[in-house]
């Protein structure tokens, strides 16, 4: 993944967009969720076993944590009552990208470059509209792939104009995984030297979380939570 394309919360426009009822939710709780400093992904309206909205949101560097979730569910969940933009009663859930995230931005094609991408067009190019394979990164307003499924006879190289995808996403491998435990770990191991740097007379950093102190006592780290299904978070409201 490519980190320097960190921008801040609204500053970049989302170049794939939900249309209709979605498009509607989407345009009271962008401005909300740029307002609490984060970046919305995606919304979706449900209709199976009731109505779901679901808001998919992150942090500017791409991050979002089940405290995140239970924020801006706090706070989107009486925005949403007032504006009344669904006309029956819905379940709202605010989540996580999660691994297989979707990307909608042009920075999203340039970090999540060098992995595997699933995207389907609005619009056809050259007679196809779903197209598989390496994501190489953005150019202009456009993501160029290597295709691996390319037949003989087409090119493995293609670009594709972002305003003209339906969906693109990651393909979830070993490899996304493989990062995002890293990323973990990382992210863990920088909270605890700024826990350490707060308060270094009762924290040790460089102690292992069950080594034995010189008084005989033993530190416990509080564990490091683990994402649910596919890395994603989620924080549930029902509203009327």
């Amino acid at each position: 993944m490519n980190d320097r394309t960190e921008t801040t919360a609204g500053s970049e426009p989302r170049l794939i967009a939900e249309p209709g009822l979605a498009a509607r939710v989407a345009a009271v709780v962008e401005p909300v969720l740029e307002g609490l400093g984060y970046r919305l992904v995606r919304v979706r309206v449900s209709g199976s076993d009731g109505c779901t909205v679901q808001v998919m949101a992150e942090r500017p560097d791409g991050t979002m944590t089940i405290e995140d979730c239970e924020a801006v569910s706090r706070t989107l969940s009486p925005v949403l009552d007032v504006a009344d933009p669904i006309d029956r009663a819905y379940r709202l859930e605010v989540s996580s990208p999660g691994l297989d995230r979707p990307l909608v931005r042009r920075s999203d094609f340039e970090r999540y470059a060098n992995n595997l991408v699933k995207i389907e067009m609005a619009v056809a190019v050259d007679g196809r509209k779903r197209f598989r394979g390496m994501l190489l990164g953005a150019e202009d307003r456009c993501a160029r792939i290597y295709r691996d499924d390319a037949p003989a006879g087409e090119p493995a190289d293609v670009l594709l104009p972002i305003e003209e995808m339906a969906e693109a996403k990651l393909v979830l491998t070993d490899a996304l995984i493989a990062e995002a435990l890293r990323r973990g770990k990382e992210a863990e191991r920088e909270l605890r030297e700024a826990q350490a740097a707060d308060n270094p007379q009762d924290f040790h950093a460089e102690r292992r979380p069950h080594e034995r102190r010189p008084n005989g006592s033993s530190h416990r780290h509080q564990p490091f939570q683990r994402a649910s299904g596919r890395g994603r978070h989620r924080a549930h409201h029902e509203g009327d």
